[in-house]
Parts: C-alpha cells; structure tokens; sequence
C-alpha cells in the first residue's frame, strides 16, 4: 500500500512536536510496515528550512524510506478543479493552492493520505482514504 505523508507529520516528527511526534512517528511506522511512503514537491519544498543542508534532508528521508513523487499535470489538474470548488464556495484564501495540490497528488499517487488535518481534507478530497491521528 502506498500511503502519501503530509507535511504536519513529518515535522512533527522531525521538530519534533511535544504534542503530536509520538503519535505521528507511530502511524508513519505503521504505514511503512504496509507498504511504501510517498511525498510530493511541495512536502518536500516545505521541509527544506527545517534543515541546514540539502544532504541532510534527503538522508533524513532516505532513514525513513520516504520517497519524491512528483506532481504531474492530473494531479495539477484535479487540483486545479478543486480549488475552484474551493473558491466558488466562499473559501476566502484561508488555503491556498499548494494545499489543493498536496490532497490531489495524494488521491492520485497513493491509496491513503497520512495528515493531521483531516478535516480539510475530507472537505475537499472526500474520495481520499485518510489514514490519520
């Protein structure tokens, strides 16, 4: 199963957060005993200021067999048509398009999405199997 990650987990785990690391290194754990984890571009992108060199962040996520799939124009597209959704309802730009193309890369790239932010994505990608605490 590959199950994409989130930014929120990943820096939960990395900061790491005294609420949230615990529970977030559990389910990453749990997911890469079934299978394989995914990132985006843009994960990866949000990651970079948490580390002083590039060589840290890609060894860091080489340790926990995170991998870099890249976004393509039918995530960018989906993305896209969500975003409209989004913003025809009255979403004030509270989120943004990179929020949208997270979601949509990991409804098309994966078979669940490991976040915190359940609710907003269930909002928007009610389709995507959210695997979360």
């Amino acid at each position: 199963m590959i199950t994409a990650v989130d930014t929120n987990i990943l820096l939960d785990v990395f900061l790491p957060d005294k609420k949230f690391a615990s529970g977030s290194s559990e389910l990453l754990k749990s997911a890469y005993d079934e299978g394989a984890l995914v990132i985006c571009d843009i994960v990866y992108a949000e990651l970079v200021p948490q580390f002083e060199k590039r060589s840290m962040l890609d060894s860091t996520l080489s340790t926990i067999s995170v991998s870099l799939s890249s976004i393509d124009k039918d995530v960018a597209f989906l993305a896209g048509e969500r975003w409209k959704v989004y913003r025809k309802s009255g979403g004030k730009r509270k989120r943004i398009i990179t929020d949208f193309l997270i979601g949509a890369h990991a409804m098309i790239k994966a078979e669940r999405f490991l976040t915190r932010d359940r609710g907003f994505y269930k909002s928007y990608f009610s389709d995507i199997r959210i695997f979360s605490l």
